[in-house]
């Protein structure tokens, strides 16, 4: 009995190589459109899908591999009574089938791809040849993964044949090759109906591994990096140089860009354990940095730092004199790679510059036993739309201090406080039980510099806090305002000489 093999790719990535390897292992191969033209370019022997079934491909190659001499080939297993079927029937074994499918993914990635396009990707055939594959993994070799084809080669020139527990894997990476293509063409319809439910009533994800990080949060921990497909994001950019990306740093440099975008001007952003302890506006990207360390010099030291702007040769330079462990930015000039690239150890990650997919942003945690999904929190009231509570008014540049600080307090852990001037962050209190104890802590870490400055708070703001950024010598405050005792702390405010701005906007972050 001749063996046989069906190939029908999307993804050409040495599929020469691995067709010719199974020529010589005389299988006859069997092929369909763009596969079979590529593999008779390269003179592979391959016979045409339409001379094994004895139908031809029809409605625009819609019908091509929907045969019984296929499915039957694939789904037959090695008992008397299918033997009988199949020679009754005039079909043959196919042994190994050998699909990936339709570019639905990357289709629908592509800027103002039409509905029409986006249906005509829908592969049908060769998901019907995958799970059947699958299903009778028990005789059948099914590969999706050009990464596998040496491994099957390997096998089947030593062995004759692969494994039944190679199969078995085989068959489980078909499943979920099947799985996640379903789940994309199921959120890309959802998607595009005219009313459509704020989150779906099925969580899909169908981020691929990246890789395997070295640990976790700590050594204890396990993990893994996942990325969803896309340019522009924080995951979709690459590494020019440094060690592995850890758990811990994904975390900060996560938190370091979501605080840098935030910015129109230039500006730098350093992040310590997620909460940004440097945050400053400058007319270059070294002028922006040299203010976000001088914020917190001690904090710093080993932190995650990422710029808005491309790095220059005169940022590198400085960056050059102090340790961090990963710094983020759109793009680094020539000149800084070569002043950087000294500081083997030091990851460098370029995001650049990507259309926006229009996908929901929505934050996923989990719980016990569940996921929490929301929407990210984007955006920012603007001044203009905050109202002045108090006796003494903001003037232009006062509302200018007070939107800077407002746009960092946003990614400061809950109790978070800030404080700042000239557009540079002061101090920063974050993650305590009490407000109160956030405001000493910021206000302690700007020390004098607090006398003018300004503070934002994440939620509301109470009299004893504003004591204490008064005593300090604070000169305005916006907080999102909308507490029962709102009257009490605007006459506080009002005792203490302050400008207090309500945003009605809450910023809180856990």
């Amino acid at each position: 009995m001749r063996r046989r093999a069906v190939i029908s790719v999307s993804d050409k990535k040495g599929i020469v190589e691995f067709a010719r390897g199974l020529a010589e292992l005389e299988f006859e191969l069997v092929s369909t459109g763009g596969t079979y033209k590529t593999l008779v370019e390269a003179h592979v022997p391959v016979t045409y899908i339409s001379e094994v079934t004895g139908f031809p491909e029809i409605l625009d190659g819609r019908v091509k591999t929907l045969h019984p001499k296929i499915h039957g080939g694939i789904l037959a297993r090695e008992s008397d009574e299918h033997r009988q079927q199949m020679e009754q029937n005039g079909i043959e074994y196919i042994e190994l089938v050998v699909v990936n499918l339709y570019p639905f993914r990357q289709t629908i990635a592509k800027p103002g791809v039409s509905l029409e396009e986006a249906i005509e990707n829908i592969d049908i055939g060769g998901p019907s040849m995958v799970r059947s594959a699958a299903k009778n993994h028990e005789r059948v070799t099914v590969i999706v993964n050009p990464e596998r084809y040496p491994e099957v080669l390997d096998f089947l020139r030593e062995k004759g044949t692969v494994p039944a527990g190679v199969r078995r894997r085989l068959a489980a990476e078909a499943f979920a090759h099947t799985a996640e293509y379903d789940q994309l063409i199921a959120g890309y319809l959802e998607g595009q109906l005219e009313t459509v439910a704020t989150f779906p009533s099925v969580l899909r994800l169908t981020a691929k591994k990246v890789q395997d990080l070295r640990y976790g949060e700590n050594p204890q921990q396990k993990a893994a990096f996942y990325a969803e497909d896309g340019s522009g994001t924080l995951a979709g950019g690459r590494q020019l140089q440094g060690k592995e990306l850890s758990y811990n740093n994904w975390m900060d440099m996560d938190a370091a860009w979501s605080a840098v975008m935030e910015f129109q001007d230039s500006a730098a952003v350093i992040i310590k354990h997620t909460n940004p302890c440097g945050v400053a506006l400058g007319l270059t990207p070294l002028e922006a940095y040299e203010r976000a360390l001088e914020a917190d010099p001690v904090s710093a030291f080993g932190g995650i730092l990422a710029f808005n702007r491309v790095v220059d040769g005169a940022a590198a330079r400085a960056l050059r004199e102090r340790f961090y462990e990963v710094i983020v930015a759109p793009e680094f000039s020539p000149e800084a790679r070569e002043v950087l690239q000294e500081k083997t150890n030091l990851r460098l990650w370029i995001v650049g510059r990507g259309v926006n997919t229009g996908k929901p942003a929505w934050t996923i945690r989990s719980v016990n036993g569940g996921y929490l999904l929301q929407e990210e929190d984007t955006g920012n009231v603007p001044p203009s739309d905050w109202d002045v509570v108090t006796e003494q008014k903001p003037t232009p540049d006062d509302l200018k201090e007070l939107e800077f600080a407002w746009k960092v307090v946003k990614h400061v852990k809950s109790n978070a406080i800030v404080v700042c001037q000239a557009a540079q962050t002061l101090g920063v209190g974050a993650g305590q039980m009490n407000r109160v104890g956030s405001v000493k802590i910021a206000l302690e870490e700007a020390g004098a510099k607090a006398q003018g400055a300004y503070l934002a708070s994440d939620a509301f703001f109470f009299p004893d806090s504003l004591e204490e950024a008064a005593r300090a010598g604070v000169r305005a405050i916006v907080q999102p305002g909308g507490s029962v005792r709102d009257e009490a702390v605007i006459e506080a405010a009002n005792r203490l000489n302050l400008i207090m701005l309500f945003t009605h906007q809450r910023h809180f972050r856990h």
